[in-house]
């Protein structure tokens, strides 16, 4: 999941999470830019670098997260590879894990990626320990870089464990197991930003599975309604007779009136920005503008409107 900052991608990654995780089964949600942006979302204190439940589903299902620490991500990965042991933590203390990054930055996508891979394919008493994992990846401005882990290693190694890591993630991203949905809102910028990560994708050998428009306006009123007020027509008069009507005080009609301009613009912006989306030719699924804080309960509601617009078999790819 990727999106302009802003549009809402770590709570429509939560929603879809829940969404996957109905009728009993089990699915990972993991964020990868140290923000804790998952912990925030539930009310949780920071999430330790250990997959831990955040929420149950419909059904008994169950919602696991985890935060992936570069640093930790790295100790990990060479205690896997090289057996280290406790000069894993000798390598934190003098700041060798910067120093790596900072010198092959690739490096920190592919441990990231890497881990992702890991709980994708990790397996006990015979069976998947996760039914689906949902990434909250970086934002579309370098979501095409993040994902084509194997350009960026190209330089680091071309072969042994690094290159192996890389080769195994770019399996995974390219084959039907995976879908790339983009978050965008209704407005210039984020469509224009989601355009231009679905061609950033292609150019990488990867394809966007979907679009997901966050917080869109619902219309109350006809769109011609709603496009002569946008574009002009005075609704006081209108609002005033209809205060009156329901014996309330009309001297409230020019405030909403101004409320009712603001909303009839909001919506053309909306849609002028909504018609350049159906170029991308995947799918389109839209979810409402909420209001106040965004709760359990509103969770769930998207959950449930991403299951009825889209299924658990398309928003997995499978």
């Amino acid at each position: 999941m990727s999106g302009k900052g802003g549009t809402g991608k770590t709570t429509v990654a939560a929603a879809l999470a829940i969404a996957l995780a109905a009728g009993g089964r089990r699915t990972l949600l993991i964020e990868v830019e140290d923000r804790q942006g998952i912990a925030q979302l539930f009310h949780l204190p920071p999430l330790p670098y250990g997959e831990r439940p955040v929420a149950s589903a419909p059904g008994g299902g169950e919602v696991h997260a985890l935060a992936v620490e570069p640093e930790a991500a790295l100790v990990e990965y060479l205690d896997m590879f090289y057996n280290l042991g406790r000069a894993g933590g000798m390598l934190r203390r003098v700041g060798a894990i910067d120093f790596a990054t900072a010198v092959a930055p690739g490096l920190r996508d592919v441990l990231l990626t890497g881990k992702v891979k890991e709980s994708t394919t990790r397996v006990e008493n015979g069976r998947r320990v996760y039914d689906a994992v949902v990434l909250d990846a970086p934002p579309t401005g370098r979501i095409g870089r993040f994902l084509n882990v194997t350009a960026e290693v190209a330089q680091l190694a071309k072969v042994g464990p690094i290159k192996k890591q890389s080769d195994g993630v770019m399996d995974l991203l390219r084959s039907s197991r995976t879908a790339i949905h983009l978050v965008t809102l209704l407005e210039e910028m984020p469509v224009q930003e989601t355009l231009e990560a679905a061609h950033d994708l292609r150019e990488s050998g990867l394809e966007a599975s979907s679009v997901i428009i966050n917080m869109a306006t619902e219309p109350e009123m006809s769109a011609g309604e709603l496009d002569d007020i946008a574009y002009g027509a005075d609704p006081q008069q209108q609002v005033a007779d209809g205060l009156a009507e329901a014996g309330l005080d009309t001297e409230l009609a020019g405030a909403l009136s101004n409320e009712l301009i603001a909303y009839a613009q909001r919506f053309t912006v909306e849609q002028q920005a909504r018609a350049d989306l159906p170029s991308l030719g995947v799918p389109i699924t839209e979810l409402p503008r909420l209001h106040g804080q965004m709760s359990h309960g509103a969770l769930y509601d998207l959950a449930e409107l991403i299951r009825e617009q889209v299924g658990a078999e398309e928003v997995t790819g499978g």
